[in-house]
């Protein structure tokens, strides 16, 4: 209901009509963990402006490594800052740096119907528990992020066995959700999700991990600059950033 209610005031922020002009269409290169929110931005963008976003997910790494080799986007959604920094250096971004739009947050994840309960950080180690889905360290900032908790932590090396290793934060909180995996490291974004809220809980990570601040850059080559340098000037608005809390993203500080 929470969601529903946040899509509802960001989808007002608005008054565009569709129908007044024609209808213009940016490529919007968006890390997995944006997969479960997109929907609401998509929705509320083209009320305001009457331009679509055409969204492709994947992991921050690939998409990276997508753009530098020449795929046609005109917005890139990191999950970090690492990944869009590259496309900087390469020389393909507008910005001379990143632009910060939200900040992201880990948690731990499990089904209600797991017999692991209540769910905390300590059952990562526990005996019972033989299968956690985490992201790939080098591809997606989250996993990243939980793979730095572990060495904080001091039990990687006793939980490494254990760990079953996604491309991305979407198909991490697949492997939980299907059962391949007893727990999860996933995105607040994800967790929140409607599906993820009906069948399953969390626990957020202790921040012990660096900041997971999510970038954007948008593409020197593009054809389309001005209609996404304006959407990514929407992204990081007052109005916009008061409702990233709705969707398991922080406002950018």
């Amino acid at each position: 209901m929470k969601l529903c209610l946040a899509f509802l005031l960001l989808a007002g922020l608005g008054t565009f009509h569709a129908d007044a002009q024609e209808t213009k269409e940016l490529n919007v290169a968006a890390a997995a963990d944006l997969q479960p929110v997109m929907p609401a931005f998509q929705s509320a963008y083209e009320k305001k402006t009457g331009v679509k976003l055409k969204v492709s997910f994947a992991s921050s790494s690939v998409l990276a490594q997508q753009i530098v080799n020449g795929a046609p986007f005109d917005v890139f959604l990191a999950a970090d800052f690492s990944f869009p920094e590259k496309v900087v250096a390469a020389g393909l971004a507008v910005e001379p740096e990143p632009v910060a739009y939200a900040r992201g947050t880990l948690v731990l994840w499990a089904r209600k119907d797991s017999p692991i309960q209540p769910l905390s950080m300590e059952l990562v180690t526990d005996p019972r528990i033989t299968r956690i889905a985490i992201a790939d360290e080098f591809k997606a900032p989250y996993g990243m992020a939980a793979y730095s908790t572990l060495r904080w932590m001091k039990i990687l090396d006793k939980v490494q066995p254990k760990l079953v290793v996604a491309e991305n934060i979407a198909q991490t909180a697949q492997f939980v959700v299907s059962g391949n995996a007893q727990i999860g490291f996933l995105s607040l974004t994800s967790a929140n999700s409607p599906q993820l809220k009906a069948i399953g809980n969390y626990v957020l990570v202790p921040f012990v991990y660096p900041k997971i601040r999510q970038c954007a850059v948008v593409m020197k080559n593009s054809p389309k600059k001005g209609e996404a340098l304006a959407f990514l000037d929407w992204m990081t608005s007052k109005d916009v950033q008061e409702h990233m809390k709705d969707f398991g993203l922080t406002a950018v500080e």
